[in-house]
This record gives C-alpha cells, sequence and structure tokens, in this order.
C-alpha cells in the first residue's frame, strides 16, 4: 500500500528540485533521509520534509511498517511561473520569471 505526500507551490525551479529527488529515488526511507541531511542544497529540506510527511501518512492510514518502506517515487512538476520584470538601460524592461514547483513523495512497503 502506497502513500503520498505533496509539497505544492515551492519556490525553487523544478530544474534544480529534480537533482536532489533522483539522490533518493528508490532508496529505503532511513538512507534517503540519511542522504538529505548531507546534501546541501536547499531543494533537500523540502524533499526530506515531504518525505517525513508521506512516511506519516503510511503510519496513520495503513499501519505498515516504517522500516520496510521505501521511496518510491520522487516527482517534481512545474508549478506557476511569477513574472517579474527589472528596469535596464534606456528604459528597457528584462523579464524576470521566478519558477516554483509541484513535489510529490511517494513511498511503498517492500516486499520481501
Amino acid at each position: 500500500m502506497e502513500a503520498l505526500s505533496r509539497l505544492r507551490y515551492a519556490r525553487i525551479s523544478p530544474q534544480k528540485l529534480r537533482l536532489v529527488c533522483a539522490l533518493v529515488a528508490g532508496k529505503p526511507v532511513e538512507e534517503a533521509l540519511a542522504i538529505l541531511e548531507f546534501t546541501p542544497k536547499k531543494g533537500a529540506k523540502m524533499v526530506a520534509k515531504t518525505l517525513l510527511a508521506a512516511v506519516a501518512n503510511a503510519r496513520d492510514q495503513q499501519n505498515v511498517d516504517e522500516d520496510r518502506l521505501y521511496v518510491k517515487r520522487v516527482t517534481a512538476d512545474t508549478g506557476p511561473t511569477w513574472k517579474r520584470s527589472m528596469q535596464r538601460a534606456h528604459m528597457n524592461a528584462t523579464p524576470i520569471l521566478k519558477r516554483t514547483s509541484h513535489l510529490t513523495v511517494v513511498v511503498d512497503e517492500r516486499e520481501n
């Protein structure tokens, strides 16, 4: 029985978040949390928090053993882009795109 958790409208670009997601996909939860703890990226904290929420959902809703959980799928999808502009020389404006992400973490119980 899989359980999921979502973080929506995260203020980080999906490209940066996917780098962190690739580190933990397919790993056991304990190992994934250890990897995220020592990853010096902004997205690592977001993925760790969402992963802990997914583990709590699995524990509360389906009564599974936490030691047998693994990260089944981690996806970082594109959220809405905030559009801003910055004034430049000769009365020109340059667009600034502030990207957001939707993070989804799915954990499942490993069959032995």
